[in-house]
């Protein structure tokens, strides 16, 4: 990376075939937490996600994922390429993402850094923390799947309950849910 400017691409269904895109969020994220590739790239369309890569010098270097919604934009994914972690380059995608929501509400939900025990807890705790950096505060709100317990975290107007959560969770059966998580 030259520190050449950010560029941001929309992504669209039809970027399906963007194999360095897709490695990324295969990668990023572990199996039970994410979308099967096929799966997400159809909801792109059905759920208008705002899915974002980002570029320097060519170079994909993030991707993000937000579920626009009226009450409150859930910050779905976000990823930054594994050699480029800890220069930055996470920040600057986080505060184009919160400029691009400002003023409203958003949340996030990620693995909780107050379950234990688990194998990647001091990571949980750096992310916890750069997002309470960022603005955004515990709710308070938890919800576990499977062996992993997820910490609902918010920023901007409002409040989030446990029943947002499961308001939300019926949106996402009506276009994709696991069947291991069909009792959920």
């Amino acid at each position: 990376m030259n520190g050449g400017a950010m560029k941001e691409i929309q992504i669209t269904a039809g970027h399906a075939g963007d194999e360095a895109l897709r490695a990324l969020y295969q990668t990023a994220f572990p199996e039970s937490e994410r979308i099967p590739w096929d799966d997400l790239m159809r909801l792109v369309g059905e759920m208008s996600l705002d899915f974002t890569a980002y570029y320097e010098d060519d170079a994909l270097v993030g991707l993000t994922i937000v579920y626009p919604r009226k009450s409150f934009n859930w910050f779905w994914y976000f990823a930054v390429s594994e050699p480029l972690r800890g220069k930055g380059l996470g920040q600057q995608i986080l505060t184009r993402l919160i400029n691009r929501y400002q003023g409203q509400a958003c949340v996030l939900d990620m693995e909780s850094p107050y379950q234990e025990p688990c194998d990647n807890l001091e990571q949980r705790r750096r992310r916890h923390g750069f997002y309470l950096r960022n603005g955004f505060h515990d709710t308070h709100v938890y919800r576990t799947y499977g062996d992993v317990t997820f910490t609902i975290m918010m920023m901007g107007p409002g409040t989030f309950t446990m029943r947002d959560w499961d308001n939300i969770i019926e949106e996402l059966k009506r276009s994709w849910w696991p069947d291991d998580l069909a009792d959920a």
